[in-house]
């Protein structure tokens, strides 16, 4: 079976009560939830993990190299401008895949370019919560080891 972790970053705790028309109206929770029993079905094992820390991304990204697999992270507002989480996403050897609920590229303009993007398998953006079930197609159809 293998392994899946699912990072959230700042204020993706806030899902359901924060901009729903740009975020929708499924908490976090509820997509987590989706997500593990999707992940079932497809023999994987998902582990989520949420923090508006920055350091507390980067330690976890650090210590999962000899547990997971894959990774997917929605860093939020530090895909913008997180050096570190970049610099960390390119160290370990695990594939990462960006996530965003919003289309990044349709917002204000400070949103419009990730740094983390250049160092992940892929990016998908702009489908809602279901762009973490897309993510896991993508591991499960493109990423398969």
């Amino acid at each position: 079976m293998k392994n899946i972790l699912m990072i959230n970053g700042p204020n993706l705790n806030l899902l359901g009560k924060r901009d729903n028309d740009i975020y929708g109206d499924k908490t976090l929770n509820e997509i987590e939830n989706l997500c593990i029993e999707k992940c079932k079905k497809l023999n994987y094992k998902l582990e989520t993990f949420s923090s508006n820390s920055e350091g507390s991304i980067i330690d976890k990204l650090q210590i999962s190299d000899d547990k997971f697999d894959y990774i997917i992270l929605n860093a939020g507002a530090f895909s913008h401008y997180s050096i570190a989480i970049r610099d960390t996403i390119e160290s370990i050897n695990i594939p990462v895949i960006e996530v965003h609920i919003s289309n990044i590229y349709a917002r204000e303009s400070f949103r419009n370019s990730s740094v983390i993007s250049s160092v992940t398998k892929g990016s998908i953006s702009g489908f809602g919560y279901k762009t973490y079930l897309i993510a896991i197609d993508a591991i499960n159809e493109v990423l398969k080891i």
